[in-house]
Parts: C-alpha cells; sequence; structure tokens
C-alpha cells in the first residue's frame, strides 16, 4: 500500500498570519508548533530516485526544538544509535563515514499543525529554509483509495479549508529539490 502525501508550495509568505488566518477562519486551531533541524547521510548514488527512494535510502537525525538527535531509518547494520547528542555528532559522521555515509542533506523547518474536531491527521505549514513555504497533508483514511483518488480527496480536504488547488496542481519534492538545486515537482511527495 503506498500513501499519498500533498505537498504544495505556498505564495504567500507564512508569517503567521495570512495561512494562519486562512486556516483559522475555517476552523482549525494550530495545536503543534516545532522547529526541526533534519541531517540526511547516504551511501548510495541518489540520482534519478524519486522522492521516497530517496529517503529511504538516507539515514536521518532529527533534533526537534534544538534537542539531542534521533537516528531515524537506521539503513546501517554497524550503527546501533538510537540517539546521538548534539555535542557528538561530529563523532557520528566520523563513524558513519568508515561505512561510505556522507552528508547529502540539512534541513532546517518551521512546522505549524492544523487540525479540528472531527480530523485525524494534520494539515501542516512548513517554513523550510532553502526552499520556501508549503502545506502538506496525508490521510489515513484513504489510504484504501488508489493513488489518484486518495490525491483527489486530499486536495477535497485542502481546498474545504480555504485552499484553491488543482488536482493537476504538482507539489514540491523537498529532497529532489534540494539535491538538484532546482524545484522538482511530482503527484505525490510520499512517492
Amino acid at each position: 500500500m503506498l500513501v499519498v502525501e500533498v505537498g504544495f508550495k505556498l505564495d504567500k509568505d507564512y508569517s503567521f498570519y495570512y495561512y494562519d488566518k486562512l486556516l483559522k477562519d475555517n476552523g482549525l486551531l494550530n495545536d503543534y508548533n516545532v522547529v526541526t533541524h533534519d541531517i540526511y547521510y547516504t551511501n548510495k548514488d541518489l540520482n534519478n530516485m524519486i522522492e521516497n527512494e530517496m529517503k529511504c535510502s538516507c539515514i536521518r537525525l532529527r533534533s526537534c526544538n534544538d534537542k539531542d538527535y534521533v537516528v531515524q531509518n537506521n539503513i546501517c547494520n554497524e550503527i546501533n544509535n538510537k540517539r546521538v547528542k548534539k555535542l557528538f555528532l561530529k563523532l557520528f559522521e566520523h563513524k558513519i563515514a568508515k561505512f561510505g555515509y556522507k552528508k547529502v542533506f540539512d534541513t532546517i523547518k518551521c512546522d505549524h499543525h492544523y487540525s479540528k474536531d472531527g480530523m485525524n491527521s494534520k494539515i501542516q505549514l512548513q517554513e523550510i529554509k532553502e526552499i520556501g513555504n508549503l502545506v502538506y497533508y496525508d490521510n489515513k483514511d484513504y489510504y484504501e483509495y488508489d493513488l489518484d483518488k486518495q490525491r483527489e480527496l486530499l486536495i477535497d480536504d485542502l481546498n474545504s479549508c480555504g485552499f484553491d488547488f488543482k488536482y493537476d496542481d504538482l507539489g514540491l519534492d523537498k529532497l529532489r529539490t534540494l539535491y538538484y538545486k532546482k524545484e522538482m515537482f511530482s503527484k505525490n511527495q510520499n512517492g
């Protein structure tokens, strides 16, 4: 089963006003805010990969609100770390370099989550350094549908919250955009 997540680039600065007001005017509450620092390492060639393949080809370290890093997607059997203290980041990088891993992405984002009663998923407004402002959304209630139907339902949900996306609008792939140093688009930011 493949899950569809849409991630549309927004044309206005987030600045906690326009899109915050748009969502609040449509009954959503901002119930979570976090600054996330992700660092991705790989020992693979990422050329010609789709977004999800890139993501799955990398070890990701994640720090939320400037805390220590949590190791996510540990694809290196020789590494048994679950956490990496910020103080020991260089030591961790030296350790994984022995297995051919190098840093490929270093991203910081401010993430703002919105929801309302009856929703079991969140609309995320993300301010991503070096990329811009995006809205991300997926909904587990739609996972049973085929990819095109999931995407249509997600867009319908976003539009019911004040956005104006078309079914043929493409979403921005964050990792591919960072890798190729130009905006890269697809129909599924999880695909």
